[in-house]
């Protein structure tokens, strides 16, 4: 215990430093400002566990800026940005961008909210690049829509939606507006679990965004799930679509909203020195592998203040196909004549994955259920241009520490930092 306190410090020992103000541009607004003006920099979880992803980076006196951008079918999506670092590479001006996509019921929160110091996001800033966070519909960030309700209990027709359509419209749209705001024409890409999957249902259904690439880095990527090992999916496998359409007849399409309970069992039982904080932590164990010693259990209210962050039950049901089929294809909807309508064929086709030209970097683990070994093996083999396939050499380490492990800077982000710098300097364009 004493130990974890001492590397959440470590995270949290940072400077009083304000980085400068980031140009103005239409439909942002510019939100330089620290909470209630007092540049305060302070520690507490509990505050920690309540802000939310603006509140977190203003709070620690970065520099942020809040966008929203509508997609083709009517979602509007926030993004979160930090122009610029804090303490290194402080003042405004070009710089080379870094998309970052959360996973499976999680947020742009996963990358900020260990703190300066810990926090790729942040970690990103002070090294020089210009950092843009994503947001998928239907999590708390992107919950908005310009026809449709999200907590109709008539119509669950806005939580009809799948990782299809986060890859295939969602995250194209975002690096869209990305590249214009920022002038660029080319960015680099991480993404965690689910964020890798939109990308590669991106690479494979609109293949020209593969050129608006310069460098994709899939952190415990998800594609094939043939030998999923995650207790959940494969419980929720076995009932398929029946899920989906028994949740929809009571009107219920959305899966673990954020909520205040999480909020409240964060601050009250899973906090230190209170008994039950050692289940919590198991039940993360059971979801995401056992990786006891790159767990900070301090850290805990904070991660359940922001985690789940809410998403469609389609996008597990999709996940459960993948199990079942052990293909890698497009969302089934149950009935041949359905999917004749949509795809114009009797079955979902499979993403073509030879048609991912970008350079791909696999960032992976022995201890991951959700991206096993030999799922990321037949991946690296199929995609079309993978450049490099890295194994975390700790044998622990589990799904969440690609985010949030406690080693996770020096075994995963100050690699892929470099890799990114890297190509930048050499110009690199994935021959290899």
């Amino acid at each position: 215990m004493a130990f974890q306190k001492k590397v959440l410090l470590m995270c949290f020992a940072v400077s009083l430093a304000v980085a400068g103000r980031a140009p103005q541009a239409d439909q942002i607004e510019i939100l330089y400002k620290t909470l209630g003006g007092s540049g305060r920099i302070s520690t507490n979880i509990i505050e920690d566990a309540s802000l939310d992803v603006p509140g977190l980076i203003l709070k620690y006196n970065y520099p942020l800026e809040e966008h929203t951008v509508t997609t083709m079918d009517g979602y509007i999506l926030q993004m979160h940005r930090i122009p610029h670092g804090r303490d290194n590479h402080n003042t405004p001006g070009d710089r080379p961008v870094v998309f970052l996509m959360h996973g499976l019921l999680s947020s742009s929160a996963d990358y900020v909210l260990l703190g300066p110091g810990c926090a790729l996001g942040y970690l990103l800033a002070e090294e020089g690049f210009d950092v843009w966070m994503g947001n998928a519909r239907g999590n708390y960030y992107s919950r908005r829509h310009t026809s449709l309700n999200p907590d109709s209990l008539l119509s669950t027709a806005f939580w009809s939606f799948s990782w299809d359509e986060i890859g295939n419209i969602d995250v194209p749209t975002m690096i869209d507006y990305a590249l214009k705001v920022s002038g660029r024409e080319r960015l680099h890409y991480i993404g965690h679990s689910q964020g890798t999957t939109a990308f590669f249902v991106m690479g494979s259904l609109r293949p020209d965004y593969n050129a608006k690439i310069i460098s994709m880095h899939a952190l415990a990527p998800v594609a094939y799930m043939a030998n999923n090992q995650n207790l959940l999916l494969r419980f929720l496998a076995q009932f398929g679509n029946n899920i989906e359409f028994a949740l929809s007849l009571i009107g219920v399409g959305e899966f673990l909203p954020n909520n205040n309970v999480m909020t409240w069992a964060g601050q009250s039982i899973c906090m230190d020195e209170v008994v039950f904080q050692p289940l919590c932590s198991n039940i993360l164990f059971l979801i995401a592998g056992w990786s006891e010693d790159q767990h900070n259990a301090t850290m805990l209210p904070v991660k359940l203040g922001h985690t789940p962050a809410g998403s469609s039950a389609r996008q597990f049901v999709h996940y459960g196909q993948g199990i079942t089929g052990r293909e890698f294809r497009r969302y089934d909807y149950g009935t041949r004549l359905a999917n004749r309508r949509v795809y114009g064929s009797w079955s979902p086709p499979r993403y073509d994955l030879s048609k991912i030209t970008a350079p791909v970097f696999l960032h992976y683990s022995d201890n991951d259920p959700l991206a096993h070994v030999n799922d990321v093996d037949r991946l690296f083999r199929e995609l079309g241009r993978p450049v490099g396939k890295f194994r975390i050499p700790l044998t622990t380490f589990g799904h969440l520490d690609f985010i949030w492990g406690k080693d996770a800077k020096t075994l995963l982000f100050d690699r892929v930092i470099n890799l990114i710098k890297s190509m930048d300097v050499n110009n690199f364009d994935g021959r290899i």
